[in-house]
């Protein structure tokens, strides 16, 4: 019998297949031989492992054979093997991960794990079910996958770090089904780019929900952004705007009494207290200075630093005067305010502080302590508030730091842009609870000169200058990405308080610009072009190391620009060649003068004014001048502002900021620069809160030279500043080769 049984189950599907078997006894019945059966094994194993094994299952008569799946076996049916792989319907990529790299064929045994496991266990096993020719064994017990995202919540809190006010613990939870899971599994299956985080239980979600995304996005930044990216989750105090997106994810567990008030105020005005102005500031401060001076008063009272960013012209140097006053009045046994200002505007504080705040005690100190032979605490003692200049702040500053202030205001910050300056790292370094850089130009030529103003404001929004420049300079200035663009004028806005004058001085005078073209005489115009062929093929040569031969290059680009204003600038042999430009300009001023106004003219270059104050000598004009040389400024000022001199001749880097003139309702610009910022300063000495009149301003550009290539540039570059603190499109900021190649061009 046992040889019967062997032979009809080894032997007989083999034979049959050579030829036909008669049994002539009939004591051999042929065995029915079944149809192919898909076997498919699933071995669970601990930690969602999962093996997966197939085999061909037959019954030959009453005998249950099992064959490997691509074994030789004389019982098989390959037509009907083939039509039932053919047919399996499991999607391309599951059966591209159970095929074989060799062949493409179904593979005998393929293992998974982890979140492979719940997929093959939820999409591939219930699709082969139920199915007459495929049969599924499970061995082991599978865990009960199942979809949890509804149930998922995010929480954030902060908690007060020991001996560290500017720092706070930033906690984020993840819970599922009511479970927290811990926050760093999260993060880094977000950070590897997975799709899908499972739980020991197998309850999964998906890790691609908007709001895992959004906080993985929150969480980089952070860690981008703070000195040791490695360490434990941190957030600065000035980070409200981090805060409030990280908020809008979930719930608030908790946060810190300190934090909550701090940034709740930040992030809404309406959430301030609503301090009245002090009774010693005599003044009626406009709705919208009241603003600022209860944004201030805020930011001193939580020791915040900020940027009072304004338009210039709209009153910032009162609405600081008003938080002094404020200051005082709640702690009159306070230290002293130290203000530093250009050397041009030391005696405009005094004068704007005897104005408005005749009770404040201000010291104005405008030589070294050497000079003066005096300590500084002799010189400032009693005092409320100490101005300097940042030359005199920079060469004592060991003397200044060793003091005790109430606080820091920096006024015309833009002087301390430079991160790499002394100016900058006296200021940045200086002992004080409190700091407030008063720019309406915060950010002229890069990103990284916003960096610096809020390095000193606010050390801890942006506290690296290198990861701040990888992370948002660079995208934003190279590539134009607007969403980084978009994120940064989040992350500031809770620092800086802008107005411009359109938005709060309606009731301004208008300003109308024009640009007046003039033509170089012949002689000189030939002068220009045979120079411009020179300094072309010396600069094109040099561009390709800009940082070796910038000095070469701005040299020729300044020679250019002072021959486009007169040829005696640079070759004193045609000193007598008409210069058309300023027969333009004494063409209109006398047009101004005869119609009773007055006007103020701008340039860059003192030669120029030179050439200028020659001709109006000539023409019998009485004028004012102003230049970086000038002694008593305040007496020039004066006589300006008292006297009856229709002109006011100024260089534009000893006056183009600090300066009140709105005695003057013209103003002429005799050279362009690509820096908008400059010459909106200088515009605003006379339209600013105080004018009564119609401003008109006018630009003389000589045609056809490098003036009009500067024209393009600027307007190209102007919208640098207002993509970041208004809103529009980004610019690359620098001035590279292609620019010099356009100003060549």
């Amino acid at each position: 019998m046992l040889v019967q049984t062997r032979f009809r189950d080894e032997y007989y599907p083999r034979l049959r297949r050579l030829t036909t078997l008669v049994s002539s006894d009939d004591s051999f019945a042929p065995p029915v031989i079944s149809a192919p059966t898909l076997v498919l094994r699933a071995s669970y194993g601990a930690d969602h492992t999962l093996g997966v094994d197939w085999e061909w299952a037959y019954d030959v008569g009453d005998s249950p054979l099992r064959s490997a799946l691509h074994a030789d076996a004389g019982h098989r049916d390959p037509a009907q093997e083939s039509d039932i792989l053919a047919g399996l319907d499991i999607p391309a990529d599951w059966l591209a991960q159970l095929s074989s790299e060799q062949d493409r064929k179904l593979a005998p045994h393929t293992e998974f794990r982890g979140v492979d496991t719940m997929r093959f266990t939820t999409e591939v096993l219930p699709l082969l079910a139920g199915r007459a020719d495929i049969a599924v064994e499970v061995d082991g017990e599978p865990a009960d996958y199942r979809e949890a995202g509804d149930s998922l919540s995010i929480g954030v809190s902060t908690d007060e770090i020991d001996g560290d006010r500017d720092w706070f613990g930033l906690g984020v939870t993840v819970s599922v089904e009511g479970r927290q899971i811990p926050f760093m599994d999260v993060f880094l299956a977000l950070s590897q780019g997975q799709s899908l985080l499972m739980l020991a239980d197998g309850a999964y979600f998906s890790l691609e929900k908007p709001e895992l995304q959004a906080l993985r996005r929150l969480i980089e930044e952070a860690r981008a952004l703070q000195d040791a990216p490695g360490g434990e989750l941190r957030i600065s105090r000035f980070q409200a705007g981090l805060w409030d997106e990280l908020t809008r994810l979930g719930v608030v567990d908790r946060q810190a009494a300190a934090w909550q008030r701090q940034v709740e105020g930040l992030l809404s005005i309406e959430s301030i207290e609503l301090n009245e102005p002090p009774s010693t500031l005599v003044a009626q401060l406009r709705p919208y200075q009241l603003d600022g001076f209860r944004w201030l008063a805020f930011l001193w009272e939580c020791q915040l630093g900020g940027i009072l960013a304004d338009d210039m012209g709209l009153g910032k140097t009162i609405q600081s005067l008003a938080l002094i006053c404020h200051a005082k009045q709640a702690d009159p046994g306070c230290a002293p305010f130290l203000i530093v200002a250009p050397t041009s505007v030391v005696s405009n504080w005094a004068a704007e502080s005897a104005r408005f705040a005749p009770g404040l005690k201000v010291v104005a100190i405008a030589d070294t302590l050497r000079r003066r032979g005096q300590d500084l605490a002799d010189l400032v003692a009693d005092s409320d508030v100490v101005v300097t200049s940042y030359t005199l702040f920079r060469l004592d500053f060991d003397a200044y730091s060793g003091a005790a202030w109430s606080g820091l205001v920096l006024d015309e910050a833009q002087a301390v842009k430079n991160h790499q300056s002394k100016a900058h790292q006296c200021a940045r370094l200086l002992p004080a609870p409190f700091k407030l850089a008063i720019t309406g130009t915060p950010m002229e030529n890069s990103l990284m000169e916003l960096w610096s103003l809020l390095s000193i404001t606010a050390p801890g929004l942006f506290p690296n200058p290198t990861r701040f420049t990888d992370y948002y300079a660079r995208p934003i200035e190279k590539r134009g990405d607007a969403e980084l663009l978009a994120q940064l004028r989040r992350r500031v806005k809770p620092l800086i308080r802008r107005r411009t004058k359109e938005q709060v001085a309606t009731d301004l005078p208008a300003k109308q610009e024009q640009m007046l073209e003039v033509d170089l005489h012949p002689k000189h115009r030939k002068l220009y072009q045979t120079q411009l062929q020179r300094e072309r093929q010396k600069v094109l040569g040099l561009i390709d190391d800009m940082n070796k031969n910038r000095f070469t290059i701005l040299r020729s680009l300044t020679l250019l620009r002072q021959l486009s204003l007169h040829a005696g600038l640079v070759d004193d042999a045609q000193a007598a060649l008409p210069s058309a430009k300023i027969d333009a300009l004494c063409e209109q001023l006398h047009d101004v003068i005869d119609g009773g106004h007055r006007a103020l003219v701008f340039s860059q270059f003192t030669g120029f004014l030179g050439k200028v104050r020659e001709r109006l000598d000539d023409d019998g004009v009485d004028y004012c001048y102003l230049d970086g040389r000038t002694r008593n400024r305040a007496a020039v000022l004066e006589r300006f502002k008292d006297g009856s001199a229709p002109v006011f001749l100024i260089s534009l880097k000893a006056g183009g900021f600090g300066l009140n003139l709105t005695e003057a309702d013209y103003c002429f610009l005799l050279d362009p620069w690509w820096n908008p910022a400059t010459e909106a300063q200088a515009v605003d000495r006379t339209h600013r809160i105080g004018q009564t009149r119609n401003v008109m301003v006018y630009r003389l550009i000589a045609k056809d030279t490098i003036e009009e290539k500067v024209m393009a540039l600027k307007e190209r570059k102007a919208q640098l500043f207002s993509s970041v603190m208004d809103d529009g499109d980004v610019f690359n900021s620098t001035l590279d080769a292609n620019d010099i190649r356009t100003l060549f061009a």
